[in-house]
């Protein structure tokens, strides 16, 4: 079974389901991550100079965040009076707080980004102002009347600063766009995309190229492409999916006794109307990626191209690029080819269908599409191969809850459902992955430079803190100081039915590090892949359209430049002096400092962009799902639920509701009189009176006492334990599991390298034609 959150070909994140609060997933990270840098930085020397980027924080401190990667400095609010959220400085400690962290001093404000500041304009006393919705910016912004323009009190402004603050002063600026009432349909969106932001709209350059290019596929694109129109391709996606990147297509097959399936995988080619360095080129590598919202996406590419064009969609012919490969009984992928075609196809599935049908194949739905039947149950066989061969090599696949928000006409939330993972959801994130890690080897077979998708496993101190958590709650299984993904999973199916499983597998994610893009392989560790690259959504990943690039060089028998490409923004720069500052604790920091080329130093700069965009868009999402929660809980105010908790922390314990899925805070000042302490490896509150516990797992009911729309934030207040009997003072009593060892992992062989018109197997050659009679060469038509 595929896991979740661990990068899959489709559209799951890597960072688990957050809340619509301050919510647990963030806060555990963020406490991991400074215990990591209390403990393993150098110690902070007094009066020390150095680089970094204010942080604000809504309570009006604020922290440099270091430039070198040390522990993050505290700004205490009288030195926030003169700086602003994201603000470039050179600072010094001056001192160590009452907590231990160094405090620090502004010196100098080195950059000031020149980022729009979305907020409410609100009219006190007969001043304007502007309260920012990002409340880490601490100050409000004064608004002459003269440059308040057509915007009336209450409504959500965009401003530009003309006065940056000072000590005695508050920062001044002008009302640039007025984008509405708070309370309009979509104004979340409209905040995020700014807030974060976020490219949403296309040049003029990159709009005229895109009204030039045909309505359809012309004849003189077919040329030199394998003809696979009368191949009963099929796309299986989502019911509200409007872009299809990828069809497929399996037969069986039984070669000298050996039973086995031809998997074909059609990727849409976006890379022959996008070309190198154009309007639309420009325009898609500085979004990179396309962002997902309740209702609303932003794409990549012009409506055009992603809708039309280069959409896969049915009973139309397209131009694809291919990956062709043979598999045997164990999953096993033992010859592959690519090459450029045009394919027609012959369905559009939904998973729900496609699901239905495998489940049925006499029913009713199998009957409408009786022709296809067989092509699915051949896909259903392939995949159950191909899961064979991820439980052989060990892949990780977390235990994790994942919801779909419906919403209503007016955008706002009607419910909030989890989402349902079928067979069909599988077979195809399988296909993409096997497609996937064709790609990687067949770029590095051919020693050519692109961007891999490196995921890494744990770092030294992370690995020690996991350790720590698993021995503390009883789990027996130990993890080696270079730990495999099999022992990962191992201890993921020994916990998967205990009451804090999610919280286990929660932290066992979080020990990893982020997935990113890189010119410099060093594998992927959740999917036990020695190699592995993003080929499978062109139409909404700019890496998968540079990933396809270079392929068709490969094929063509040349080199692929990789283009001038616009300068990084801040998203980038802020990536990289994260990753910077771990450079000397990477595996492949001799790998990284040998091979400085200007053509790696470009494929690097081009991962680090795309890498950093792609959690802009995961963090602007969040953003609106969170805002769309809490206005949904404050038609829920003073209402009881029953929910588990989710997480404990130094300032209360989080509660996920059943029946919602949405997570808030009970605050510790809720828990009664006692004084709780937190421990951090057992991951509980006590009470050093009543000996009471808080911890992962509780069954408790609680009320919606509170909600911040501004803050993201959803307050409970404890009423009991949803069952009294299984608790102890709302806590419940967790008993650890008595776990075994797993087997080592097995080995794994590299996949060979094959040239486009053949399979090539250990030296002998045979045709493509010999598998599917219906693939030729096409003629010009």
């Amino acid at each position: 079974m595929p896991r979740k959150g661990l990068e899959p070909p489709r559209c799951y994140s890597l960072v688990p389901e957050t809340s619509a609060s301050t919510n647990s997933a963030t806060w555990a990270i963020r406490k991991a991550e400074d215990h990591i840098k209390k403990n393993n930085s150098t110690p902070t020397a007094l009066l020390e100079e150095f680089k970094g980027v204010v942080e604000g924080h809504r309570d009006g401190h604020g922290f440099v965040l270091r430039d070198d990667g040390q522990t993050n400095v505290y700004l205490p609010p009288n030195e926030m009076r003169a700086v602003l959220h994201k603000d470039c400085v050179m600072a010094r400690v001056t001192r160590m707080d009452k907590k231990g962290r160094p405090e620090g001093r502004i010196l100098e404000i080195v950059e000031r980004p020149s980022h729009p500041i979305i907020g409410r304009l609100l009219q006190e006393s007969g001043v304007w102002l502007v309260a920012p919705e990002d409340r880490r910016y601490g100050q409000d912004i004064l608004i002459p009347k003269s440059a308040t323009g057509k915007a009336l009190p209450g409504q959500v402004v965009v401003v530009e600063l003309t006065e940056p603050p000072s000590l005695y002063g508050q920062p001044v600026g002008r009302v640039q766009e007025v984008l509405g009432e708070m309370d309009d349909p979509g104004m979340e969106i409209e905040i995020a995309v700014r807030k974060y932001g976020v490219p949403y709209k296309f040049s003029d350059e990159c709009l005229k190229l895109a009204e030039s290019l045909p309505e359809k596929v012309i004849s003189k694109d077919f040329q030199n492409r394998v003809d696979l129109t009368d191949i009963p391709l099929v796309t299986i996606d989502g019911e509200d999916a409007r872009d299809f990147d990828d069809a497929v297509y399996c037969q069986s097959l039984n070669e000298n006794g050996q039973a086995g399936w031809r998997l074909l995988v059609a990727i849409a080619d976006v890379s022959q109307y996008v070309e190198t360095e154009s309007a639309i080129d420009i325009d898609a590598y500085d979004r990179a990626t396309s962002v997902y919202f309740p209702r609303r996406v932003i794409p990549m590419l012009p409506e055009k191209l992603s809708n039309g064009l280069c959409s896969l969609n049915p009973d139309v012919d397209r131009l694809c690029m291919v990956c062709d490969m043979l598999i045997n009984n164990e999953g096993e992928i033992y010859a592959y080819q690519f090459y450029e075609a045009v394919m027609h196809s012959h369905a559009r599935f939904t998973y729900t269908q496609a699901a239905a049908i495998l489940s049925n194949t006499r029913g009713p739905l199998a009957l409408k599409f009786k022709e296809r039947v067989n092509d699915l149950i051949n896909l259903h066989d392939v995949y159950r191969a191909l899961l064979k061969s991820r439980l052989k090599r060990g892949a990780v696949d977390f235990e994790t809850t994942e919801t779909q928000i419906i919403c209503d006409e007016n955008g706002r939330i009607e419910k909030i459902v989890p989402r349902v993972r079928t067979e069909a959801h599988r077979l195809i994130e399988e296909s993409m992955l096997a497609a996937n890690v064709c790609s990687a080897d067949f770029i590095l077979q051919n020693k050519s430079d692109a961007l891999f998708r490196v995921h890494e496993g744990p770092t030294p101190e992370k690995l020690d803190m996991l350790r720590s958590y698993l021995k503390t709650i009883g789990v027996g299984i130990q993890l080696s100081d270079t730990p495999s993904p099999i022992q990962f999973q191992a201890i993921a199916n020994a916990t998967k039915d205990r009451l804090d499983a999610q919280q286990i597998h929660s932290m066992l994610l979080r020990s990893m590090q982020q997935a990113i893009y890189t010119p410099l392989n060093s594998g992927h560790f959740g999917l036990a892949y020695e190699a592995y690259t993003h080929f499978t959504s062109p139409i909404r990943r700019y890496p998968d359209l540079l990933v396809h690039r270079v392929i068709k060089s490969i094929l063509a028998k040349k080199k692929y430049k990789l283009p001038t490409l616009p300068t990084p923004g801040e998203a980038h720069a802020k990536l990289s002096r994260r990753l910077s500052s771990k450079i000397s604790q990477s595996p492949n920091e001799k790998n990284a400092k040998s091979n400085n080329s200007p053509e790696t130093l470009a494929w690097q700069a081009a991962g680090l962009h795309c890498s950093a965009n792609e959690r802009r868009a995961d963090e602007a999402s969040r953003d609106v799902e969170s805002w769309l929660k809490c206005q949904y809980m404050r038609e829920h105010l003073g209402e009881d639920f029953s929910g588990t908790v989710s997480a404990v922390t130094t300032f209360g314990v989080f509660v996920t509701l059943d029946a919602m899925f949405v997570e808030g805070l009970i605050h510790i000042t809720e828990l009664g009189g006692d004084y709780f302490r937190f421990d951090e490896v057992r991951q509980e509150l006590r009470g050093e009176r009543t000996g009471i516990r808080y911890a992962i797992g509780a069954r408790v009911r609680v009320q919606v006492s509170r909600v911040d729309l501004d803050g993201r934030k959803i307050d409970f207040r404890w009423v009991q334990d949803a069952y009294p009997e299984e608790n102890d003072a709302g806590i419940k009593k967790i008993k650890p599991n008595e776990l075994s060892n797993s087997k080592s992992p097995s080995s794994k062989k590299s996949l060979p390298a094959m040239g486009k018109a053949t399979y090539s197997r250990r030296g002998a050659k045979t045709s493509a034609a010999k598998s599917v009679k219906t693939v030729k060469k096409i003629k010009k038509r």
